[in-house]
């Protein structure tokens, strides 16, 4: 027996009807669209959330802040560099000549306009016969001479210096305190390329593609150093933590070119 629900929907038929067919369909889309715009409606909403929050900051990229390399010659003049002891005048003993930074007649020592702490520090150098000259790093501006505060890099003819007879004061060494290797340097009239790292204590001295001493500044064995050498009689020597990069007149022709420095964080 059918229920009466049933039993009339059964009498009725209606569903056999030519034109049910269509007012199914219709019902049906009109089911889906209800459901179409409803979800539409919650995409749109989704968006216009997402588009009212404000967008996250870019990220850098390791190469947008990785240190930059810059020029400390121009090649053309001595802009950027003045004399020890003459802030704001460069020595006339100092030239530009045909892009080179040349060492041609008595000065003082050169040093940068600006100070710097932990940087990378690139150049080539060609010395004359029996030439003697040197990079000084962290040159306290108050100092009497630069040697007196800042550790050197030897520039240095090996073969006709005296001071090439020993490993702690030829070429490449951190002078008078680590020894250098032997056989890096080039003979007087040819290039040489130096490389100077100095990030907090940790210091390297690089010539022709070799490294030749590496060492930690105020370290037991630096101080034991220090202490054993001439320049433990200037209390401030090796000190700073920040300073002029000098290039030594040691009273013979030098010449420097592709000055270049990075500044490390």
């Amino acid at each position: 027996m059918l229920a009466p629900r049933d039993a009339w929907f059964a009498n009725r038929r209606w569903f056999q009807l030519p034109w049910f067919p269509a007012l199914l369909t219709i019902s049906t889309i009109s089911s889906a669209c209800a459901g179409g715009n409803s979800k539409a409606r919650t995409d749109q909403q989704a968006i216009q959330g997402a588009l009212g929050k404000p967008a996250a900051a870019a990220t850098p990229s390791s190469a947008s802040t990785a240190p930059v390399w810059q020029s400390l010659f121009d090649g053309k003049s001595l802009s950027g560099w003045h004399g020890f002891k003459t802030p704001g005048v460069a020595p006339g003993g100092w030239q530009a000549l045909d892009g080179t930074l040349t060492r041609v007649s008595p000065a003082e020592d050169l040093v940068t306009d600006r100070t710097f702490a932990n940087f990378e520090l690139t150049l080539d150098w060609l010395i004359s016969a029996k030439g003697n000259s040197g990079v000084i790093y962290r040159i306290d501006p108050t100092a009497d001479v630069t040697y007196e505060s800042g550790p050197e890099m030897q520039v240095l003819d090996d073969t006709g210096h005296p001071d090439g007879k020993s490993p702690l004061t030829s070429s490449g060494a951190a002078y008078g305190i680590y020894p250098a290797p032997r056989g890096v340097v080039k003979p007087p009239g040819q290039w040489n390329s130096s490389r100077l790292l100095v990030n907090g204590a940790h210091v390297e001295h690089w010539l022709n593609g070799t490294k030749m001493v590496e060492y930690e500044l105020w370290s037991p064995d630096w101080e034991a150093r220090v202490k054993a050498s001439k320049f433990d009689q200037w209390k401030g020597y090796g000190r700073a933590q920040r300073g002029y990069i000098g290039l030594q007149d040691h009273g013979d022709r030098v010449s420097y070119r592709n000055i270049r420095i990075r500044e490390l964080p």
